[in-house]
């Protein structure tokens, strides 16, 4: 063992959750919903609110910020300004990076000019594909063109480009998917494979993807970004060098940070403004609380200030969300930082799994790095129960 946890008590980066959409997809999952009469105006009062009380509970030096959904694009230029001037006035703005999730058929130049002049100097574009026909099949709005268009208005607007992909759909032509993308002038590339959530439209037909297709999307998405110049530095997130994600890296790093919005989820510190331990609501956890997680009700239950629900996190549920998302990054997890942080040797507390699972060739462990091998990220859920069950 070693002594206390330190852990940074200053919120340095902000997800704000934008639930609505035009339509929903018919693979999503996430909290999102059309937009009716009245609910932006009620959400846009609500998000005042909340901001206010996260700005008098912690303390705030915020680098990243990042407002995704749902589809933030889609409200009206007055409604976008409107949430800025919120998250501005409460909690700042970020100093190194600020993301607006963006949908091609919402781009113009004259939009992403307004988003440029309120603050956001990245866009994370919902692409999924170039190819007509797997964006019918996806339910996307918008057509190859307007994607094309859009990626291209942004970067000519001087943002700082990412575009999501989506893999092993059956018929998408991945290659001429992904060559198209980065000749639109992307610097990053966001990579994920078509899943089939419980509830889903493509759950209700049946659409099913192999493990052969995922396999073969996850390896040849690989092969063709790095020839083409791009880093994987996370199982999904592909970047030309500068180009990575600062936000979705604070993740990834077990770091604080504030959700607002509903069905936002946050990583908050056990502090508050001033170092005063906060309470956890119905904690039965006895060993000392080094953070907590927080996701908030969805949308009309959020609306009621109905409170949502708060998980305290003890220094082996740190040190194993930590591991489970710090594994997804290609430079692995620190463990002499993350015994710092966590008040514990995660070394000598996990070292018969770790040798487990080097010698399984999942894993490699390099000085203080530990890291998973391409074999391991492709099991790392399996990889990170050992640790929970250690």
């Amino acid at each position: 063992m070693m002594g206390e946890a330190d852990i940074d008590s200053v919120v340095r980066h902000l997800y704000v959750h934008v639930p609505f959409c035009p339509s929903i997809c018919p693979y999503c999952d996430f909290h999102v919903l059309t937009r009716r009469a009245g609910l932006v105006e009620a959400y846009l009062h609500r998000l005042e609110q909340e901001a206010a009380w996260l700005s008098g509970t912690y303390a705030l030096d915020l680098d990243t910020v990042y407002v995704g959904g749902g589809t933030p694009s889609f409200l009206r230029d007055e409604e976008i300004r409107a949430l800025a001037t919120t998250v501005r006035r409460h909690l700042g703005w970020g100093k190194l990076e600020n993301t607006l999730e963006i949908n091609p058929g919402t781009v113009s130049p004259g939009r992403a000019a307004h988003w440029r002049d309120l603050g956001f100097d990245r866009a994370s574009v919902g692409v999924q594909s170039l190819h007509d026909p797997t964006l019918r099949f996806l339910g996307r709005q918008h057509d190859a063109a307007q994607a094309r268009e859009a990626v291209t208005t942004l970067v000519g607007s001087g943002f700082r480009v990412s575009g999501d992909l989506i893999t092993a759909v059956p018929g998408q032509p991945l290659d001429s998917d992904i060559r198209g993308l980065v000749d639109l002038g992307v610097g990053h590339v966001s990579a994920y494979t078509l899943t089939i959530e419980p509830g889903t439209e493509f759950a209700r037909r049946g659409v099913n993807v192999t493990e052969d297709d995922e396999r073969l999307g996850f390896e040849r998405t690989e092969q063709l970004l790095t020839a083409l110049g791009f880093g994987r530095y996370e199982v999904s997130n592909y970047a030309r060098p500068g180009q990575e994600s600062r936000h979705n890296q604070a993740y990834w790093h077990g770091r604080t940070y504030l959700g607002l919005g509903p069905g936002a989820a946050g990583h908050y510190p056990a502090v508050g403004k001033g170092g005063l331990p906060l309470p956890v609501p119905g904690s039965a956890v006895s060993s000392p609380v080094l953070t907590t997680r927080r996701t908030n009700p969805h949308l009309h239950e959020w609306l009621q200030d109905a409170g949502g629900e708060v998980q305290p996190i003890d220094a082996t549920e740190y040190v194993t969300d930590a591991l489970f998302m710090g594994l997804r990054l290609r430079e692995g997890v620190n463990l002499t930082d993350l015994s710092r942080r966590a008040g514990m040797d995660v070394a000598q507390e996990y070292a018969a799994v770790i040798r487990r699972q080097v010698s399984r060739g999942l894993l490699v462990r390099d000085g203080a790095l530990l890291r998973a091998t391409p074999q391991g990220w492709w099991v790392l859920n399996q990889v990170v129960s050992e640790f929970l069950n250690a």
